[in-house]
């Protein structure tokens, strides 16, 4: 999965890069529903709940988000003649029998992203209290399952979410705004499926684990308002088009409806699974890591706050490490997950991502031994082809020269040129970032 080619031999980058992967092959819809969803003739059985097949008239997958591709795969797979069809918004499509698969994009939404995310709807406005829905929610899928209000038009969307992703604002703040201008967003799309039987199988990309907040909650009740979305824009100065700004005015004014909240009686026939999340990769890492001699510690799975100062702590424990043996002696694994962030300026002109602005604040910061590998473990990092980096104490040499590129959030190609990307390609699954920092003898 990750191209080695420009790692050397150093048994300990080796192993970094091996705790990685396997986090993120852990984490993989195939790996995840071979144990959480079971079929037995017409018996349908997921996270502990059993659905009779032969109830329904019919058997439809919908959802988005990076890992829904192979998460549609695997469903067509294991129910074969008993699926009807469905609708799927991915940007790494996979064939998946009778379902449509619409190739989006991600993390700015396109056309292509809205025409799917419709034709979702409206296959969902079909089904009936006879009709038995799964659907894959997964990371990636607010930008995937994009489907503005009728009086926002997509360039004004596609406005509003790059603002939001510069603005350095937490994914459930983010998220906050987007379910408020969305038709399938907090709990909207259960609300089209209702009466139908509906089952979210959930790969959790979010801190919190909270499902409504991944892929913004199309199947949870929404506790946010209105009010909630237009306090975003102000508190983290969002210039937002003045449709979105008009449109939120509306709602607070109470001249649009709330998105259902938890007494809705929409969610009555809805059943939600978190089925993987951060730490499903982090316990994979934790493995890997023991296998080889280390005595790991996970430090948290919802690490977040500014990505290069997040990166300060974890070397913080490594320098721990090495210095008393707390809390654990040498060798060791530090682990953590979670999302940090990058809060952009206007003007800055740099290129890079969180993950490689933490690996390169801490290769700032390590001395000689550590080394430390930072992911995003859908395989993209920010705007650019590498899923994070690997780096060392050797990483920077030109310590004058890195400041200010990690200043100016421009760490791409300063790292690109050291050989420490890495790059993994789409992996098909979303689980958030995952970093693995190991502290040798």
């Amino acid at each position: 999965m990750i191209d080695r080619s420009s790692f050397g031999d150093d048994p300990d980058v080796g192993l970094a890069l091996d705790a990685v992967e396997a986090g993120i092959e852990a984490a993989r819809p195939k790996t995840v529903l071979e144990t959480a969803v079971e079929l037995d003739n017409h018996d349908l059985r997921i996270d502990g709940e059993r659905y009779d097949l032969s109830a329904y008239d019919e058997v439809l997958v919908l959802g988005g988000g990076n890992a829904a591709g192979e998460i549609a795969t695997h469903l067509s797979d294991l129910l074969g003649s008993s699926l009807s069809g469905g609708v799927v918004v991915t940007d790494d499509p996979a064939p998946a029998g009778p379902m449509e698969i619409v190739d989006g994009t991600h993390p700015v939404p396109s056309d292509a992203n809205v025409e799917g995310t419709r034709r979702l709807l409206a296959r969902a406005r079909e089904s009936d209290e006879n009709t038995l829905v799964l659907v894959a929610v997964t990371g990636g899928g607010s930008a995937l399952l994009s489907a503005p209000v009728e009086e926002i038009p997509l360039p004004d969307l596609q406005a509003l979410t790059e603002e939001l992703l510069r603005s350095g604002a937490p994914i459930d703040r983010i998220n906050a705004v987007r379910k408020h201008v969305s038709a399938l967003k907090g709990g909207r799309l259960a609300r089209e499926l209702a009466p139908a039987t509906t089952v979210g199988l959930v790969f959790s990309d979010v801190t919190s684990g909270d499902p409504s907040v991944v892929a913004s909650g199309p199947l949870s009740p929404d506790p946010e308002t209105y009010e909630d979305a237009r306090a975003v824009v102000s508190e983290y100065e969002i210039d937002a088009p003045e449709s979105v700004t008009r449109h939120l005015r509306r709602g607070v004014a109470g001249e649009i409806p709330e998105t259902p909240g938890p007494d809705n009686p929409v969610f009555e026939t809805v059943s939600v699974h978190v089925v993987a999340d951060n730490f499903t990769a982090l316990a994979a890492a934790r493995e890997v890591c023991v296998a080889a001699g280390y005595d790991p510690v996970i430090l948290s799975s919802s690490v977040r706050g500014e990505a290069r100062e997040a990166a300060k702590t974890q070397v913080a424990i490594a320098e721990e490490i090495e210095r008393s043996g707390n809390p654990v002696e040498p060798p060791a694994a530090v682990l953590s997950g979670g999302e940090t962030t990058v809060t952009i300026r206007r003007g800055d002109p740099g290129t890079g991502g969180p993950n490689q602005e933490f690996a390169m604040s801490a290769a700032l910061e390590l001395g000689e031994g550590p080394v430390l590998c930072a992911v995003d473990t859908d395989g993209i990092d920010g705007p650019t082809d590498a899923a994070g980096a690997v780096v060392d104490g050797d990483t920077v040499e030109d310590i004058q020269h890195a400041r200010p590129l990690l200043a100016e959030h421009d760490v791409y190609d300063y790292l690109a040129d050291r050989g420490a990307l890495v790059r993994t390609g789409q992996t098909g699954t979303n689980v958030n970032d995952l970093r693995v920092l190991l502290v040798p003898e």
